[in-house]
């Protein structure tokens, strides 16, 4: 595969996140909302989903960054400061570690055809990169561990533990069996392999 670009998702780019994304929205009608919104909120919202993510691109809000073939979007990534994310507020499996600022990687979708090429593990590092350059200092991810047993890439929205371990990320928590709670601390892997 021709190496990707990775560009952050913006107002003249909405064209390629609706055709990446589908008529369906990518998982149901989720337009990527999921993480944002409060269970009440989520239920009530129904086709509004859409609308809503197109207002945050069209105010310039940067929520993901998308993966380039060539002139194909073939995959997401969402991005955030972990408080945008108000899903987290009341889970008990992804409540909070502690109290450092963290950035969070709450889902990804990755075209039909471009699944099992690596292409989480890119949008892992380019949204590593982008954290940094906005002065972050720890990305998080929600990744499931399938626990050996074959998951099918449709329910894999959240990532998976073995690519995030690929993109250097570590396990902080685990409240569940499986989804842990995965850190990358920015700038230690340059680090430790500078050591090493």
């Amino acid at each position: 595969m021709a190496a990707l670009t990775v560009v952050p998702l913006t107002p003249a780019r909405w064209p390629d996140f609706v055709k990446l994304f589908g008529p369906r929205g990518a998982c149901a009608g989720c337009w990527c909302m999921f993480p944002r919104l409060t269970s009440p909120e989520w239920k009530t919202r129904g086709a509004t989903h859409r609308r809503a993510m197109k207002r945050i691109v069209d105010a310039n809000q940067r929520p993901g960054l998308l993966a380039y073939d060539g002139k194909d979007a073939v995959g997401w990534i969402a991005l955030a400061p972990r408080p945008v994310y108000r899903r987290f507020d009341r889970s008990r499996i992804l409540a909070p570690v502690d109290e450092q600022p963290v950035w969070s990687v709450p889902c990804f979708f990755v075209a039909r055809g471009a699944r099992g090429r690596g292409i989480t593990e890119t949008l892992l590092e380019a949204a590593c990169d982008h954290v940094a350059a906005r002065g972050g200092r720890i990305v998080e991810g929600y990744p499931v561990d399938p626990r050996g047993r074959r998951y099918a890439p449709t329910f894999a929205w959240h990532g998976l533990v073995a690519a995030f371990r690929r993109a250097g990320f570590e396990e902080v928590a685990r409240r569940s069996a499986t989804r842990p709670i995965m850190r990358r601390v920015l700038g230690a892997r340059r680090k430790a392999a500078a050591r090493g």
